[in-house]
């Protein structure tokens, strides 16, 4: 497979030197900006009430041409890579820098990560019809292991991007990403109540490594167990009370309630409830939360961002204490810091801005066990659905998908429709216990911001959180 330059300019018939005056004169006196190439394939099948539901296949091409001047952003992009739509394109951006004398321009990125994944377009991997007998054996599969089984949907997802960035001195940076993703979801009933789970994996490495026959029958047999105790979950009781947070998945909550309000664009803005709080107490002791783009083959992980800049770990709290922001190049100028590899787009239509990428809590020293023989009275939440998150606020709603009420230290009965409350920072401050048992969720985040999706990470170690606010059912 080419690389570099040859798979960019032989593909799209654009000449590197002439690309590279154009971009040139166009960031002339620009405080940043970059030319980015992408071309990228997708394909999506799913398989749904024994039948083939869905296929798609889509190839795509284009660029985004970017100069950024003070605040001001000036972004053009086209489906067609040609000398013609980048002239074009660069008349439009050079508007916004009348006026402007570029005097705090940054340097261009310096380097570049090591490899974290393979290079390979994944949908070359398998062939269509063993993709479709993937879907169909998933499926039979599901509904032999119960007979309550009433509707299996199965679904593989796959996509490699291609990207090349090119500054205004003729750097030009590549990176290779393919993505892949395996779900299933499983609905059974059981005389007038109906229950509903799901499962999925996937990562920046090749189908084998998620699909193997183990693999994919493991992933049915999580989704049959959560549609089995979802089930059987009574409602859930309402009012303040501890909360404990399992491994992994749970660490959505996490993402959205804090990451979101530590990325660079809210805080230089006043936006977040973290505004101006550098150096301050935001968490308890004991509490540090991450951002790590550079955790090989991981759904959110990047060799280098969407502007050319290595991905690297980012210390956000540090035992409590604000420490970091996660930041784009133009926001990291503005407000005097470093960029921190989390300038991130979702495709060539669109311009870059501060993206988590990998976002976790470390872990701390109690056993799972231990901290669940804490509680009296509470609710151990081990995944969740939805939420609403208030940058601005901090204040947070979320969907438990799968909940137990914890009684006098022990994990008891299953329940339904509960949703957590309260705020992030606050949230925060109530951690009493931090478990040692850290997971990164099985590769299934996609984060939404300003109408783009990205692909993302979570994770967390057990949690205890008290005295949190529970929305349930139950009188």
């Amino acid at each position: 497979m080419k690389t570099d330059a040859a798979l960019f300019f032989d593909h799209t018939g654009l000449d590197r030197a002439r690309a590279e005056r154009l971009v040139g004169e166009a960031l002339a006196g620009a405080d940043d900006g970059e030319l980015f190439i992408e071309l990228s394939v997708a394909e999506a099948l799913s398989f749904d009430d024994g039948k083939l539901k869905s296929a798609s296949y889509d190839s795509r091409s284009g660029f985004g041409l970017r100069a950024v001047a003070g605040e001001r952003t000036g972004y053009a992009h086209s489906s067609e890579v040609s000398e013609q739509a980048l002239k074009r394109a660069a008349r439009t951006v050079r508007a916004v820098q009348a006026g402007h004398d570029g005097a705090v321009a940054m340097e261009a990125p310096q380097g570049r990560n090591r490899a974290l994944y393979p290079g390979d377009d994944p949908s070359r991997e398998m062939a269509f019809a063993a993709k479709v007998k993937l879907l169909e054996e998933a499926d039979a599969f599901a509904r032999s292991l119960d007979e309550r089984v009433r509707q299996v949907s199965v679904s593989l997802a796959s996509s490699w991007q291609a990207v090349a960035i090119l500054r205004a001195d003729g750097r030009l940076l590549t990176d290779l990403r393919p993505l892949v993703r395996f779900n299933v979801s499983v609905i059974t009933e059981q005389g007038e109540k109906r229950g509903s789970g799901s499962h999925g994996v996937g990562g920046r490495l090749s189908w084998d490594d998620y699909i193997g026959e183990d693999k994919w029958r493991d992933a049915v047999k999580e989704a049959l167990r959560q549609s089995l105790v979802s089930l059987e979950a009574d409602p859930a009781p309402a009012g303040e009370m501890d909360v404990v947070l399992g491994p992994g998945w749970p660490g959505i909550l996490l993402h959205e309630a804090v990451g979101h309000g530590l990325e660079g664009d809210f805080n230089r803005k006043g936006e977040s409830a973290f505004a101006g709080l550098i150096g301050q107490r935001v968490a308890a002791k004991g509490v540090t939360v991450v951002d790590d783009g550079a955790i090989a083959g991981r759904r959110g992980s990047l060799t280098i961002d969407d502007e050319g800049t290595p991905t690297s770990e980012t210390v956000l709290i540090e035992d409590g204490v604000l420490v970091g922001y996660m930041q784009d190049r133009m926001n990291a100028r503005l407000m005097g810091m470093a960029p921190t590899g989390n300038g991130r787009r979702e495709s060539y239509a669109h311009a870059p801005m501060p993206r988590m990428t990998n976002t976790f809590m470390r872990p701390g020293d109690h056993e799972p066990e231990e901290i669940i023989r804490s509680v009296k009275k509470g609710l151990y939440a081990v995944s969740f659905g939805g939420g609403q998150v208030d940058i601005t606020s901090g204040n947070f709603v979320f969907t438990c998908t799968e909940a137990y009420l914890i009684e006098d230290g022990k994990v008891t009965r299953p329940v339904k429709d509960a949703t957590l409350i309260g705020n992030g920072k606050d949230a925060m401050t109530r951690v009493t216990m931090i478990g040692d048992d850290l997971k990164l969720d099985p590769g299934i985040g996609t984060c939404g911001k300003a109408g783009q999706g990205v692909p993302v990470g979570v994770g967390q170690p057990t949690l205890r959180i008290d005295a949190l606010t529970v929305g349930g059912t139950s009188a």
